[in-house]
């Protein structure tokens, strides 16, 4: 394992930094919330909430439409993802998904410990 200061030294902030330096997490669970947030399980035991929203909606947004909300899935890569058509196998075409990386997941979210179906 590398140190906060090797990181530090490669640019990253501080959060990312401590992040990296206690080793990547790999995502093992996602739950969609009617307020366009995701519970996201990890590896590590922890649960985070991840707030969709300003993804959603952002002009150029590759996301799905947000009636496809909840049609989320983590993929063999442990990432967060949709299919853009839900038809087509995304692991035979992987252009037709959408997905977010576990370490952009993590430290774009924050801890959970409240109730998953607000």
């Amino acid at each position: 394992g590398k140190s906060i200061e090797y990181y530090r030294a490669k640019g990253l902030d501080e959060k990312a930094a401590a992040y990296f330096a206690s080793g990547r997490k790999q995502i093992t669970s996602v739950i969609p919330r009617k307020d366009f947030t995701l519970i996201l399980g990890f590896d590590s035991g922890e649960s985070r909430l991840y707030d969709m929203n300003p993804l959603l909606q952002a002009p150029s947004s590759p996301l799905p439409a947000v009636g496809e909300f909840p049609q989320v899935y983590l993929d063999q890569d442990h990432c967060v993802c949709w299919d853009i058509d839900p038809a087509v196998d995304s692991q035979a075409v992987w252009s037709n998904k959408v997905d977010l990386c576990p370490d952009s997941c993590y430290l774009d979210s924050v801890p959970f410990s409240g109730n998953v179906s607000a």
